[in-house]
């Protein structure tokens, strides 16, 4: 083959990747459900994301007009071409927290430039077809760096929330600390109580009424009480009325060398939240299952065109995107229609968003800090292993002390050598007797009675448990399905999940699932994690195959007679 010839044909096969990444017709079916829910849902959506994506463009360093700006355009554009229906896309908490160090050293026009760099590695991911592997991404490294998140986001507003303008610091730490020390000279107290009003307002008001959106509520109030009362507080200063005009003065090719490794950086942040964010909404729904090439791809565009307009990369939002599945929302109008609904309020209330407080959007933040860390699940891990428990606690604290790359890199390097300090222990040599038809007439007898028993060998930890398990989602005319756990020698916290995963998509679809031959060991580390407790509820959780195929045999047969 000519190099001419390999060019055309390389160039035939990116052309035919891109078209199939782009969204057809198909991608719009679900429009046509229920439209009036979508479009309620996406004006519920708007409600909450205000308040954030202003808290948000202001703790990046960049301002809320930056916030705004990546809400309306990444949200509209990652809503149009991601390839989830229920995805809600804008600026986010842990993007912050990546950002913050790069205004600092290159800024505004640095972060636009990362931004748009984090937007080319995005889609090159896309085409080469690398969306799928996030899966393997370690829970307990998931968790720990969510959890350090928090602590950072929480940190961030300490300034704000203190009523400080001048605090220094290298690290967000550092910063937090010394706004504390200017605070202790020259107290502010109306900021304070501000901050923790709002936040007390979210939280509160949240566990009362959960559809409420307080943050709105409280940022409303402190505005309102900013200019009526005679207090103290810094404002968010004026927003100019409507998007601005695209602009590539941002670029400039010659620090692209210098500005790659924060791009990727952004980049990795930007694949992880968003493929994490659709597996979450993916749950929440019934048959609902994301593209993630075409998420990556659709995150792509939304990063490459948001710093024309000088937003700041983007992410999918998880908050947002439960708040958009909760409304009711099915496909993806939802989220395009709180991208517009953001833009009108850019355009008519521009002036009143520029008297907001500071600290009251500070306020809003450390709620989210609050919500963002789920005590019962961190708990849940520390206690499944050890392995989990250290990786747990090395990535939160490597992300509050160093950086979330650095934190992630560690986490999934600890984790790496513990599944192979793991299988290096369970690995043996079991003599078995040479039998050439083992099982196999019994499989078939059971097969004939629409049942199928599973036998999984070996460990079950975060890189092997798809490969277990990820067929168990396409069993077909099957009404009883019989896990066989004696042979698993080893099993982690992200297998134990995956399993808890496979069991509620095949109890879903009206699929009865037993479980047998679970060893103490693995059984203590389900129990803790709260895997296959309605099974355990149900009385099908056998000690050994035999009695589970009999319950199975009892069960059809009670069922064929009834």
């Amino acid at each position: 083959m000519s190099a001419a010839t390999a060019a055309t044909s390389a160039a035939v096969a990116v052309r035919e990747r891109v078209l199939g990444l782009l969204p057809g017709r198909a991608d719009w079916h679900a429009v046509r459900r229920s439209p009036r829910r979508d479009l309620l849902a996406g004006l519920t959506v708007a409600i909450v994301a205000l308040p954030l994506a202003l808290a948000f463009g202001v703790t990046s360093g960049l301002g809320a007009q930056a916030g705004l700006v990546t809400a309306v355009v990444a949200g509209a554009v990652a809503a149009v071409f991601g390839g989830s229906n229920l995805q809600v896309s804008g600026p986010t908490g842990a993007m912050t927290v990546v950002l913050v160090p790069v205004v600092q050293q290159f800024g505004p026009a640095g972060v636009l430039m990362v931004g748009a760099l984090a937007g080319l590695v995005l889609i090159a991911l896309a085409l080469a077809r690398l969306g799928r592997y996030v899966r393997y991404l370690p829970t307990p490294v998931i968790e720990g760096f969510t959890a350090g998140i928090a602590v950072v986001i929480a940190l961030q507003q300490v300034p704000a929330a203190l009523g400080v303008t001048d605090a220094h610091g290298d690290r967000v730490w550092a910063v937090a600390a010394d706004a504390v020390a200017r605070f202790v000279v020259h107290p502010r107290p109306a900021a304070l109580a501000v901050a923790l009003g709002v936040a007390a307002l979210m939280l509160l008001g949240g566990r009362w009424r959960p559809g409420v959106p307080f943050s709105l509520l409280g940022v409303a109030a402190a505005t309102i009480l900013a200019e009526t009362a005679p207090v103290d507080l810094v404002r968010i200063g004026a927003l100019p009325q409507g998007l601005p005009a695209p602009s590539l003065g941002f670029l400039d090719p010659g620090a692209v060398g210098v500005l790659l490794p924060s791009a990727l950086a952004v980049a990795a942040l930007a694949a992880l939240e968003s493929l994490l964010s659709a597996t979450v909404a993916d749950g929440m729904t019934v048959g609902e299952r994301h593209d993630p090439d075409k998420e990556l791809f659709g995150q792509g565009l939304a990063n490459l065109a948001s710093p024309l307009f000088g937003g700041i990369p983007a992410t999918a939002a998880i908050a947002r995107t439960a708040v958009n599945v909760r409304a009711g929302a099915s496909s993806k109008l939802a989220a395009l229609t709180h991208a517009v609904a953001l833009a009108a309020i850019v355009l008519a209330a521009a002036p009143l968003v520029g008297r907001i407080p500071l600290a009251a959007l500070a306020g809003v933040l450390l709620a989210t800090t609050v919500r963002m860390v789920e005590a019962a699940s961190l708990l849940a891990l520390a206690r499944a292993t050890r392995g989990d428990a250290l990786v747990l606690v090395l990535t939160f604290a490597v992300t509050v002390i160093w950086d979330l790359v650095t934190a992630v890199a560690v986490g999934i390097a600890v984790a790496i050598v513990i599944a192979l300090r793991a299988v290096a222990r369970s690995a043996r040599l079991e003599q078995v007797p040479l039998d050439r038809g083992e099982h196999s007439a019994e499989e078939h007898a059971l097969l004939d009675e629409h049942i199928v028993a599973y036998r999984l060998d070996g460990p079950l930890f975060f890189a092997a448990a798809h490969t277990f398990l990820l067929q168990l989602s396409d069993v077909a005319d099957v009404r009883v399905v019989i896990l066989r756990m004696s042979r698993v020698s080893a099993l982690d916290a992200t297998g134990a999940h995956v399993l808890g995963d496979a069991i509620r998509r095949l109890r879903g679809r009206g699929i009865t699932v037993l479980l047998s031959g679970i060893t103490p060991g693995h059984d203590q580390v389900l129990a803790t994690l709260g895997v296959a407790d309605e099974l355990r509820r149900d009385g099908l959780v056998f000690p050994d195959t035999p009695a589970a195929i009999a319950y199975a045999r009892g069960l059809l047969q009670g069922a064929a007679t009834a």
